[in-house]
């Protein structure tokens, strides 16, 4: 199912309605409703929503954006913080969100579940980043480097995770009650939780659940692949039991993601194989991109992958 994020420009509309309006222009009727949202335009959606301009495929948390939060900021408050009134903050927006999902009829709700504060991001996946961009070529420093972050991140990462796992074991309870899934984003960030082995044992903690899955961002996890943390395609397909849907992105070598399809490094005929195509493939883009491009993107990918469109 092709779908669009409202992460598009969602910054250049004060009314929600007309916000919605200019996504439907591109031919697109599903829509995902993104964090940085402000409440006052709220009304709007509601009201294309309630007039059935559009279909509502899922939400991304926090949405509402948190009224105190200026800025369009997902990871204000994370289920890992150290403070427990973060955590406490996080646990109580996220339960909002549910609720506004199921109120526009969403499939699922994307969750961020923190990060560790302990490995802060320029010294780790921020310096890794920067050793590949000046030396693209696999050597000796960058996989010292890269294994240092690895047990770094495994020995002080445990509490971050557990943290995250009981928070989601709460959320799980309303997703059931509200009919609502709870897709667990990949991150771009080896800092971030969960990681790859924690995100299986995550899934595998929830294999009874069938509210709690995977959410696949091929953006984040191409970062992931370019910094040499993991192979695109093998961890799809690992995640493949798991999975919900995904964001659709491209990225510019190394690290500039959230680009058009089909004008960076992604191999989506190779990797779209792993998705069924009714599944989400919400195209997550920054605002940014400009129309014109993002049209042409649109055609290319109905003419590629038709499966993928719903009427």
């Amino acid at each position: 199912m092709l779908a669009f994020s409202t992460c598009w420009n969602n910054s250049r509309h004060s009314d929600g309605e007309a916000m919605i309006a200019e996504i439907l222009e591109l031919g697109v009727r599903d829509i995902e409703l993104s964090h940085g949202m402000t409440i006052a335009k709220l009304p709007g959606i509601r009201n294309a929503f309630a007039g059935g301009a559009f279909r509502c495929c899922g939400v991304h948390n926090y949405f509402p954006s948190p009224t105190e939060v200026m800025i369009d900021a997902p990871d204000a408050y994370e289920f890992t913080s150290h403070r427990s009134f973060d955590r406490a903050r996080a646990l109580k927006l996220t339960l909002k969100s549910l609720e506004v999902a199921a109120e526009f009829n969403a499939q699922y709700l994307v969750l961020h579940m923190g990060s560790v504060p302990r490995m802060p991001h320029q010294k780790w996946t921020g310096r890794l980043t920067e050793m590949v961009r000046e030396q693209p070529d696999t050597d000796t420093n960058h996989e010292k480097f890269r294994k240092k972050c690895i047990k770094k991140r495994t020995r002080v990462g445990r509490l971050y995770f557990q943290r995250a796992l009981e928070s989601l074991e709460v959320v799980a309870e309303k997703a059931a009650e509200l009919k609502v899934k709870l897709a667990i984003e990949s991150r771009s960030r080896y800092e971030d939780v969960p990681t790859e082995e924690e995100m299986v044992l995550l899934q595998e903690h929830f294999s009874e659940n069938e509210w709690v899955g995977y959410w696949h961002d091929f953006g984040h996890v191409q970062l992931k692949h370019n910094l040499g943390l993991l192979e695109h395609e093998t961890w799809l397909k690992t995640m493949q039991p798991y999975l919900i849907g995904s964001h659709v992105h491209d990225v510019a070598w190394p690290d500039r993601d959230h680009r058009v399809p089909f004008t960076g490094t992604l191999d989506y005929d190779c990797l779209l194989k792993t998705i069924a195509p009714q599944t989400p493939h919400v195209w997550e883009l920054s605002p940014r991109r400009k129309t014109d491009e993002i049209r042409m993107a649109l055609q290319c990918w109905r003419e590629k992958f038709p499966e993928t469109i719903t009427t």
